[in-house]
């Protein structure tokens, strides 16, 4: 069982925990060590134990984990067996590629509608989605709660489209907007940032070819 608290970073490692374990399943390995998977992951195998033990006892001393059964336990933690419900509102080229190229299924999400303002879209059909007037979004809201709203409308329409969502009753937004949105209340937002990514990367490689430069320098005295 959950406890009441565990960490951000934990929780950032689920879905690694969760691809690797998928990659072990398909190459046809049924256990394996906190060592050795931390060894694959580059963790130490006493971060991964302190990880797994947020939310129970998965490994056997002398034995390690069952691969398929701690995968089981671990999909069942980011909860891909609810089957949330997630309305898309903004079918640009993001939305788009998310709908036709997303597997929202295998994650437990399934997109039961996809909202745009523009009339060339509307009630054309994207990767076996029908695209509705943004104007019918209450809709989706009256036939039943929506676990998800996935926003990839442009920057200028960020704010005003969560706070209508919220207002319907969303309880989570998938933010790809870049804007950080000012939803208040109890709505989770998850933001993502494709440039954060790419600058991070950015860092890295000019931290490794200063290092590189560095070691040149030296070695020309």
């Amino acid at each position: 069982m959950k406890q009441a608290k565990v960490s951000n970073n934990v929780i950032r490692r689920l879905p690694r925990y969760l691809r690797k374990l998928d990659e072990l399943k398909t190459a046809g390995v049924d256990r394996i060590s906190s060592g050795e998977l931390g060894r694959q992951m580059g963790l130490t195998s006493s971060q991964i134990r302190q990880d797994f033990s947020c939310f129970g006892e998965f490994g056997q001393q002398g034995y390690g984990y069952n691969v398929t059964a701690l995968r089981g336990e671990i999909a069942s933690i980011l909860g891909t067996n609810r089957h949330f419900s997630a309305v898309l509102v903004g079918v640009g080229n993001i939305g788009r590629a998310l709908i036709e190229n997303f597997c929202f299924e295998q994650y437990g999400f399934h997109i039961v509608s996809a909202y745009d303002v523009r009339p060339e879209l509307i009630g054309t059909d994207i990767g076996g989605i029908n695209i509705h007037d943004i104007s019918e979004l209450p809709r989706a809201f009256e036939r039943g709660p929506v676990d998800v709203a996935v926003l990839s409308v442009p920057k200028i329409m960020a704010n005003r489209a969560a706070r209508e969502l919220v207002d319907l009753g969303v309880r989570s937004i998938w933010n790809f907007t870049n804007v950080e949105l000012d939803v208040g209340g109890d709505v989770i937002v998850e933001n993502i940032h494709f440039s954060d990514s790419l600058l991070a990367l950015g860092y890295y490689l000019s931290e490794s070819m200063d290092a590189k430069a560095a070691a040149e320098a030296r070695k020309d005295k």
